[in-house]
Formats: C-alpha cells, sequence, structure tokens
C-alpha cells in the first residue's frame, strides 16, 4: 500500500513514543556541530544559550541521526578575524559538518567565504541579515550551503521607513557601523526613506572600538535632522547616543533590531528614550511561536525579549532536523540538501520541541518529508537560503520592550512592493 501522510504522521507518532522512552538512555555516539557566537557581549549570550536550549531538547528526543549532539561554542567577540579563526578550529579540530553562526553580517561573510564554502560546511545562521549573502547565492558562490532563519536587511529597512513616514519625519540622518550589515543598511535605508519622501541629511559611518564618536555626531548634527536613524551595536550604540543627546540632538530616533539591548537601554537612560522606536523581525501570531514562548519563559524564567531569539532557537532546530534526515556521516553538503526535507510545506507537521523531533524521526525513516513549525512559524527558504518574516514596531519599558506596531508578512510585502 502507498505511504500517504495519514500513513507517515501513523509512522512518525509510532517512532515519536519509541524514541522518547529510550531519550533517557545514553547514545553510542556522539556527533559535533559548531556554533560562533558572540558570547562576549549582553545580547550574545542569550542566543547561544537558546541554541544550546534546541539542542538539549534534541538529545531529549534521543539525539539526531542516532548519535547524542554536542554544539562547541566558540566566541566571536563581533570580531570578522577572531570569528574566521573560531570558524577554522571547528572546521579543521573538531570536523564539524553544521556550523550555527555568526551574527554581524561583517563576520558570517568571511567565514561563509574562506572557511565554510571551501570545507563543504552547511552554516546557518540566526541574524546576518546583509543582501550581499542573497547576492552570493545568487552568482552560485555559497554552493547551497548558506542559510539564515532571520530576514534581510530589506524587511528593517522598510520598517524603519514607514516608522519615519508614519511619524511625520520630514529629515532623518543615519549613524551606521561601517562593516557589511551597516553598510547594506546605509544603502537600503537611504533609497527606501526617498521612496517615502524623507529627506537623509546624512549617512555617517561608525567604526567600533573608538574612544570617542563626538566628530561623527557632530557631523550628523549638523544637517539638523527631524530624526536619527542608527544601525549600530549596543557598544558603538551607546556611546553615539550619548554624544548626540549631550550635543542638543533630539530624541526622536529609530533603531535597527541591534539596540534592542537592555544594556543600551540602562547604559542610555531611559528617560533620553521616549520619544525612541524601534523595528525588527517578528514571530507570527502562530501557535508555534506561542508555545516556543511558554517553552522559553519555563526554561530561562523571562520573555524571548532578545534579538535574535526565536531566530536562534530554529537555526539550531532545522540544522539538527537536516541532520537526522541526512543520517549518519553525512556531509555538510548532504545535510543542507537535507534541509528542503524539513521544511516541506506538503510534509507532516512537526512541532518545535523535543516531540515534535522525536515525531520528525519517525516520518523522515519513512521516506516522509516534515514542515518544520517553530519559533518563527512555519520557515520556507528561497533558492538563496533567505526567508521572509513579518515585522514589530517597539519601544523601550522599564523592564525591556513592548509591541507598538506589529505588521503580517503581508503587510511587510505589500508595504515593500509600495516602495517599487
Amino acid at each position: 500500500m502507498p505511504i500517504t501522510k495519514l500513513t507517515r504522521a501513523g509512522v512518525g507518532l509510532a517512532a515519536a513514543l519509541a524514541a522518547l522512552a529510550g531519550a533517557a538512555q545514553a547514545q553510542d555516539c556522539t556527533t559535533k556541530i559548531g556554533a560562533v557566537l558572540p558570547t562576549s557581549v549582553d545580547w550574545g549570550r542569550p542566543i547561544a544559550e537558546t541554541a544550546q536550549f534546541a539542542v538539549d531538547q534534541v538529545n531529549e528526543a534521543g539525539g539526531a541521526a542516532g548519535c547524542r549532539i554536542e554544539m562547541v561554542l566558540r566566541d566571536t567577540q563581533v570580531d570578522p578575524k577572531v570569528g574566521v579563526d573560531a570558524a577554522k578550529a571547528l572546521v579543521d579540530l573538531e570536523g564539524v559538518k553544521v556550523l550555527l553562526g555568526a551574527v554581524s553580517s561583517g563576520v558570517s561573510m568571511p567565514i561563509l567565504t574562506s572557511v565554510t564554502v571551501p570545507g563543504e560546511v552547511m552554516q546557518m545562521s540566526c541574524c546576518s541579515s546583509s543582501t550581499a549573502f542573497t547576492k552570493l547565492a545568487e552568482e552560485g558562490k555559497t554552493g547551497g550551503l548558506w542559510f539564515r532563519t532571520f530576514a534581510t536587511t530589506g524587511v528593517q529597512s522598510a520598517v524603519g521607513a514607514k516608522v519615519a513616514k508614519d511619524q511625520g519625519y520630514g529629515s532623518v540622518a543615519i549613524l551606521y557601523k561601517n562593516d557589511d550589515w551597516g553598510q547594506d543598511m546605509a544603502r537600503l535605508i537611504a533609497a527606501d526613506f526617498a521612496a517615502v519622501g524623507v529627506d537623509v541629511t546624512a549617512s555617517v559611518a561608525v567604526n567600533d572600538g573608538q574612544p570617542s564618536y563626538r566628530a561623527e555626531v557632530t557631523e550628523a548634527l549638523g544637517s539638523r535632522p527631524d530624526a536619527l536613524y542608527l544601525a549600530l551595536y549596543p557598544a558603538e550604540g551607546t556611546a553615539a547616543v550619548r554624544e548626540w543627546i549631550s550635543l542638543g540632538g533630539t530624541q526622536n530616533m529609530i533603531l535597527a533590531n541591534s539596540l534592542k539591548s537592555d544594556d543600551f537601554r540602562d547604559s542610555v537612560g531611559l528617560q533620553y528614550l521616549g520619544e525612541t522606536l524601534g523595528t525588527d523581525t517578528a514571530s507570527p501570531r502562530s501557535d508555534s511561536a506561542d508555545a516556543f514562548r511558554a517553552a522559553y519563559m519555563a526554561r530561562f524564567g523571562k520573555e524571548p525579549n532578545g534579538p535574535g531569539l526565536a531566530n536562534s532557537y530554529d537555526a539550531a532546530m532545522i540544522a539538527l532536523l537536516a541532520m537526522e534526515a541526512a543520517g549518519q556521516d553525512a556531509s555538510g553538503a548532504d545535510v543542507a540538501a537535507a534541509v528542503a526535507r524539513v521544511t516541506d510545506p506538503g510534509g507532516t507537521p512537526v512541532s518545535a520541541d523535543t516531540a515534535g523531533f522525536a515525531t520528525a524521526k519517525g516520518v523522515l525513516a519513512s521516506g516522509g518529508t516534515v514542515m518544520y513549525q517553530g519559533a518563527t512559524g512555519d520557515v520556507r527558504f528561497d533558492a538563496n537560503g533567505d526567508v521572509s518574516a513579518p515585522a514589530v514596531v517597539w519601544s523601550f519599558t522599564d523592564g525591556g520592550t513592548e509591541e507598538v506596531e506589529f505588521l503580517s508578512l503581508h503587510d511587510v510585502d505589500t508595504f515593500i512592493a509600495s516602495l517599487k
């Protein structure tokens, strides 16, 4: 009798029960995966902890491809050279075929081009958003090894322009980090602001590690904009905003998701951020996103409010599902090719937890495919390894952030289309 989706689901349920029953037993083998994430910065540690959370759940389901999973974590310090060295050690010394990370596009790009593609290692990033990766994939230079669970900078750029338009700002100055991500954001933001009739009065690059950003801030402030757009990380963002405020700059600010940080809020002072609005990609209004939120709170005792947390969870879980689908001793290319089997819109739906992974084992073993329903919803990769996502506009509060406006995937796509 042919295997239908219904019979596959039945096989999957039986296998899931068997897997859960034996999950406590020690595995005969261990498979290492690598993770290159910025654990030395306040917003990076939770991203790594969330990836480890997914690994722990998979191990509770019996591991992936018959082996317990060990995530070997290395700190990138948001530094390209450190990140590349860390990735090389994981690939050359630890022998990993799957690499999670990095966060910054400026770190992920050299890892991709000099480590994972030459080494035929699948790279799954939670948080790198530069459109340069899309171009590289279109040119056939990623070898099908690159995926990311975070939408491109085009989403944040468009939503930032929408915020400026809705707030009635006639002009905006931009401070952006002088790396691949920041340069991409500055280019896109300038075009999107122009499309909604907002004048960009200045666009100033900021290098990290400087003792002062007074010169850059003075240049942006001299154009007397109605608002300031910041595509920076917390360290340089904090210093730049302090300079901006001290020199009399407006409190009308629009922030990229990289500044969705408690440390940034506390270091600058909430009293100076009352008119500030941030943008971010968002989880959909779905049961799977709600389930992740509940599971995260049970594990960590707080809301998953930091940048990239849901994306980090999905990146790890999808990579591990693909490892399960590819089987033991699979190459990085095999794992990358198996991503399509675990994010198949026509596959058996599986939840983002231990039980869901156990169900996926059975379905995949029977020759079926699964539709992963995760923290960011039903993840769909295009031919370039990119995803689309809903978006949110947020503001700071005493305890973290709160949602100001939610834009569905349809809303985001419609607004982006209007810009063109």
